[in-house]
């Protein structure tokens, strides 16, 4: 683990020392309590303030919100890495939390604000996020990860679309493919760096044999592939020709993962739950291959995509993240591997409830509780680590 020393000292509270805290914090909470809010009102059972119909808000609210948070969680604790540069901390990180937080509210109460000053709050969220981390990159002359900018910027993109769209037209469409297309573009560049990284590095130390296959050509073509099956996945799900590409991208990010040796991380369930996390990737891409050909139902591919992927790779990511960087010891604890389980059954019973209609209720049901285990899970299992001061505060550093 990597160090980048500051030259300023921080005496703020610990919860905005870094970005991570405050994101990977309330970010796990929304996500989880968003889900338990969301099946009495699947159900008809309460009623939401909000100008987005029932369904638009559950999706925004996971697309556009909780996954907005935590990517900038990660951002924002990457930079420094990347630049050298000091981290955003204190004073206009508690602005950026309190700009993410005002958009949820306002999306929520936005049959009462207007869904255009909704709009308005909720996207200047990751405008801020986009202008600060260009900053960052800009300054440190990073230039290769300009190309995060540009997807948080798509991503901002796709949020305004969102709200344009529901109000309207009623429902949003297109933009809901946005956003999950750039989720998933930003897994699989992220994923494709940390994932092959971490596990070299443990299998070196923990296991020596086959290692993961260095990036090269090969990944550079299965994200090509990628990018190009979800442009047209966006314009024409339906298509033949995007059912072709979103197949051949599914066999390329397939073959992609199986070179890392994630079979071989068995031991280290911290480690496992990166590669189970990606593989929900390439499914995606499979399931919406099926779908475009009519062997099977759209919402099983954007499950798999938002409830696997999204699901699995975030909390994998916040767990490794605040352990490393609060000084603990990079294991997954009992907790931790309950936290996995649980949202691993959430994203297998979300894609099953998808698949098999007759059963939906009560794999909806599982999925639901299950998700919502893992992510307020998380929040009380890190809570106090992401709250707290840690054995880094006296250093000064930031892993």
């Amino acid at each position: 683990m990597t160090t980048v020393p500051t030259r300023q000292s921080y005496d703020g509270p610990a919860l905005f020392a870094n970005a991570f805290r405050p994101f990977f914090l309330l970010g796990s909470i929304h996500a989880g309590l968003a889900i338990l809010v969301w099946l009495p009102v699947f159900y008809g059972e309460i009623a939401l303030s909000s100008a987005f119909a029932p369904r638009d808000w559950h999706v925004h609210e996971m697309l556009y919100g909780y996954l907005p948070g935590v990517i900038t969680g990660f951002l924002f604790t990457a930079i420094p890495n990347w630049t050298g540069r000091l981290p955003i901390r204190g004073k206009p990180l508690l602005a950026l939390v309190t700009v993410w937080i005002a958009g949820r509210l306002g999306v929520t109460l936005s049959a009462e604000t207007g869904w255009l000053s909704a709009m308005l709050v909720d996207a200047s969220f990751l405008a801020l996020v986009a202008l600060a981390a260009a900053r960052e990159i800009v300054a440190g002359r990073n230039w290769r990860n300009l190309t995060v900018v540009m997807l948080v910027l798509f991503l901002l993109a796709g949020n305004v679309a969102f709200h344009l769209e529901a109000h309207f037209n009623g429902a949003a469409d297109s933009s809901v493919r946005v956003g999950i297309a750039v989720v998933v573009m930003l897994i699989a560049l992220i994923g494709g760096r940390i994932i092959p990284s971490f596990t070299r590095n443990w299998l070196v130390r923990e296991n020596p044999g086959r290692l993961p296959v260095p990036f090269g050509r090969f990944d550079m073509i299965a994200v090509a592939a990628g990018a190009l099956a979800l442009a047209a996945w966006v314009v024409s799900p339906d298509s033949h020709i995007t059912g072709t590409a979103l197949a051949l991208a599914g066999l390329l990010h397939l073959v992609r993962l199986g070179r890392w040796a994630g079979n071989r991380t068995a031991r280290e369930r911290l480690l496992l739950i990166l590669h189970v996390g990606y593989f929900f990737v390439p499914l995606g891409f499979l399931l919406n291959a099926a779908s475009a050909f009519e062997l099977g139902p759209a919402s099983a591919g954007v499950h798999a995509w938002m409830g696997g992927a999204a699901g699995i790779m975030p909390l994998a990511v916040m767990s490794r993240a605040t352990l490393g960087h609060t000084g603990q010891q990079l294991t997954a604890s009992f907790a931790t591997q309950v936290i996995y389980a649980a949202i691993i059954v959430a994203s297998l019973s979300r894609i099953c409830a998808a698949i098999d209609p007759v059963h939906s209720e009560l794999l909806l049901h599982l999925a639901a509780f299950a998700w919502a285990a893992a992510f307020i899970g998380f929040s009380v299992a890190f809570g106090p680590l992401l709250a707290g001061h840690d054995r880094h505060a006296k250093r000064k550093a930031v892993a």
